[in-house]
Order: C-alpha cells, then sequence, then structure tokens
C-alpha cells in the first residue's frame, strides 16, 4: 500500500508539471515519458488521431510523434537522441494500437510473441527484426476526452522488475496508468487549444503570404527545439531549465512571421522575386512582427519579441532590421547616414541565432512559386557555407551534429 501511495503522489506532482507544459509536441514527449515512469516500462510510442487524406477521402488514422526506448537510448553517444520510423496505424481491429483507439479500451498483452489465435488484432513482428528490440509485453491505453473524443494512444513496452528482468504489466500498472491517462488528457486539451490558437494566426499570415502555412512553422519550431536542446547540452543548462525554455522557444519560433500580416499582398503575393524596394518593405515584417509583443506579459512574449525582430540579422552584422526600435522605430545605433547598424554576433539573442538558421534550412529544401526546392546536398553546403557569415558557427556545427533529428521533423511534418 505504501508503494502505491508513492505512485499517486508521483502521478499528482505529475498532473501538476504537465499543466505548465504550454507546446502541444513538448507535451506529447513529456507525457510518454512520465507514462513509462509510472509502470516502469523500457520503451514506448505516442499516436495522436489525425485525418488524412486518401485517394480523395478523409480518413482518421493514429499517427506516431513520440518513440522512446531506454535500451536503445543506453547505445547512444551521451546528448544524442534516438531515431524512429514514422508512420501511422489504421484505426480498426489489425493492430493492437488500432484496436485500442476502435474500442476505446486498455489492452494488456503479457507476451507479443504468445498472442491468442482468437484475438482480433495481431503483431507485426518486423520493426523488432529491423531493430533488433524484442517487444514483449505491452499496454496500450487510448487518450480519451471528457466528451468521448479519442486524441490519441499510448502504447508502453516491457515492463521491468527491481533486477531488469522484463516482466507482465500487472493489474496495478493498469489502474496507475488509466490514472495517468485521465489527467494527461486534460492536460493535451488544454495544449490542443493552445496550437490552435497559434496556428489560426499562422492562418492570417497564411491568407496574405502562401509560404507561411503549418508545416512550415511547425518544422521551423522543431528544428530550433532540436537545436537549442543540444546547445543547451554543450553549454551543461539543467535537464529543468531546458525543459522550461524549450518550452517557450518552440511557441515563439512558431510565430517568427507574424508581422507579415502587416505586409502589403502586392508583396507577399508577388509569384517572382523582390525588386530592392520591395524587399526593403518586406524586411518590415521583423519590426511588425516584434511590435505585437510590446507589452510582454511573460517570458514566451520576450521570446518571441527577440524571435520575430531578429531572426533575419547576420553573425556578421550584414542583416536586417538592425538596431532599431520596434516600437517607436527609432534607431538606436546608426551609421553615419542615421540608418540602423546590423546586430551582429553575439549581439543577436540566441534565439534569433537559432531560428535563423532553422527558417533557412526550411525555405531553401521548400519549393517557392519562384524555385524548386533545393537537394539535400546543396542545402548542406549552403548552410555550411553561411558558418560565420549569416549564421552562429558554434549553432551550424550543432545542426550539423543532430542531423538526424532535423531530418526526422521533416518527415513529422511533410508538406501537404
Amino acid at each position: 500500500m505504501a508503494g502505491e501511495n508513492t505512485d499517486f503522489r508521483s502521478i499528482i506532482r505529475i498532473d501538476s508539471e504537465l499543466n505548465q507544459i504550454q507546446d502541444l509536441d513538448l507535451l506529447l514527449e513529456r507525457i510518454l515519458l512520465e507514462a513509462r515512469k509510472v509502470v516502469r516500462a523500457d520503451a514506448g510510442s505516442i499516436y495522436v488521431k489525425e485525418t488524412v487524406t486518401e485517394d480523395g477521402d478523409n480518413t482518421e488514422r493514429l499517427s506516431i510523434k513520440y518513440a522512446q526506448n531506454d535500451t536503445t537510448q543506453k547505445e547512444l553517444p551521451p546528448g544524442q537522441k534516438m531515431i524512429y520510423s514514422v508512420f501511422s496505424v489504421a484505426i480498426n481491429e489489425k493492430s493492437i494500437a488500432g484496436y485500442c483507439a476502435l474500442t476505446r479500451k486498455l489492452i494488456n498483452v503479457p507476451d507479443m510473441y504468445d498472442i491468442s489465435p482468437n484475438a482480433p488484432y495481431s503483431f507485426n513482428s518486423s520493426f523488432d527484426k529491423i531493430s533488433g528490440y524484442k517487444t514483449i509485453s505491452t499496454l496500450t491505453i487510448p487518450l480519451v476526452a471528457a466528451d468521448n473524443r479519442l486524441l490519441g494512444v499510448i502504447q508502453v513496452i516491457n515492463s521491468k522488475d527491481d533486477q531488469g528482468n522484463t516482466v507482465s504489466f500487472s493489474g496495478d500498472d493498469e489502474f496507475l496508468i488509466t490514472h495517468f491517462a485521465a489527467n494527461a488528457t486534460i492536460a493535451l486539451q488544454r495544449a490542443y487549444v493552445t496550437r490552435a490558437m497559434i496556428l489560426r494566426m499562422i492562418k492570417m499570415s497564411e491568407l496574405r503570404d502562401p509560404k507561411e502555412t503549418g508545416t512550415h512553422v511547425n518544422r521551423v519550431a522543431g528544428y530550433a527545439v532540436e537545436i537549442y536542446d543540444r546547445w543547451a547540452y554543450h553549454h551543461g543548462i539543467s535537464s529543468e531549465e531546458r525543459e522550461k525554455f524549450r518550452d517557450t522557444l518552440r511557441i515563439a519560433a512558431m510565430l517568427h512571421d507574424a508581422g507579415k500580416v502587416a505586409i502589403s499582398d502586392v508583396i507577399l503575393k508577388k509569384p517572382a522575386r523582390f525588386t530592392p524596394e520591395e524587399y526593403l518593405v518586406m524586411q518590415h515584417h521583423t519590426i511588425y512582427g516584434a511590435g505585437l509583443f510590446d507589452d510582454p506579459q511573460s517570458s514566451m512574449d520576450i521570446i518571441a519579441r527577440d524571435v520575430a525582430l531578429t531572426h533575419h540579422e547576420n553573425w556578421d552584422g550584414t542583416g536586417y532590421p538592425g538596431w532599431i526600435d520596434p516600437v517607436t522605430e527609432v534607431v538606436i545605433k546608426g551609421d553615419e547616414n542615421g540608418r540602423p547598424l546590423g546586430r551582429k554576433g553575439e549581439e543577436i539573442p540566441l534565439t534569433g541565432r537559432i531560428v535563423a538558421i532553422a527558417d533557412v534550412f526550411d525555405a531553401l529544401c521548400s519549393k517557392r512559386v519562384y524555385k524548386d526546392p533545393w537537394t539535400e546536398e546543396q542545402v548542406l553546403m549552403e548552410i555550411r557555407r553561411l558558418s560565420g557569415v549569416k549564421f552562429d558557427p558554434e549553432l551550424v556545427d550543432i545542426f550539423f551534429e543532430i542531423l538526424p533529428s532535423i531530418k526526422q521533423i521533416q518527415s513529422l511534418y511533410p508538406e501537404h
């Protein structure tokens, strides 16, 4: 009983911590981590329900968002993250996750290689063969909102006893993770509302600028968080501080181009490159964007302002808008002609330097009305060439360190 009380105290603490996370993706990752801890699972995956278009019809599927595996993680160099396959499964009886979503019922399988032939679902062992990791016991639970709306599914894998042996998930595990899932679902609903509000802001920009899409900002934000995470690891930033900053940075990075709503359609929707005069007008979106956060109420507002204002500054000082007050537009540091001097080096906030790389990388990889997407080789050569010119050299090195994670985010948020 004392152990159960300890578990419940942990769940109450986790519940409080989950409700402090604002960003949906980071919350999903944390929910999976904490769900595994609650039942001492070695590995696991979290899926969300998404609507996809197949042959012109809309179909609901479960899409994997995060996968974790302690055994695999221990084999990686310190600071490196596990790379996993990005895929989706149908919500039907064929897979355990799909059946769990279909029935909204918890499924406890003691041995995946000894599933009853009478069970409606089956186990595809091909992933085990590819990864070299054997899945034995699994516990799969639906994430269902109060209005009976399915949000997703958590699947935890291989419960471990005190000696590190793989064992079946117990009835107590079922009880604990059911309670945990109920609390996690409440936090998820709140995060979905936050994400929806941000994406509505992005849609406002998208109505003006076709390049500013939900998938673009999700990718840029994802890249930014991964770059920051490795930078923080190298600089010895505590895990608690990293968690808080990642959450704030992700949301701020999604809003990096919010100021484009104030730019004329004639310029934003021009199906060709800008003239020098048009480019000067376009540069003003950084000032407009920072102006949206001129009355900061939180650390997120401050970081969003810095990102919006400085993500087009260059490491060598040739970027824009330079040293200018975004509210009054008074030049803070100017040249002999009164034009603002560009910020350079570490005068540019870390957040702006990070989002600069993330934004340019995604733009080069994406199709535009005036260009086809560059090849991966061309993009990576350009990022490397701009080290010390446009980009912080340390962050460029970090970008290449985490390139597998960057590519994984591309696959998580493909262009539709």
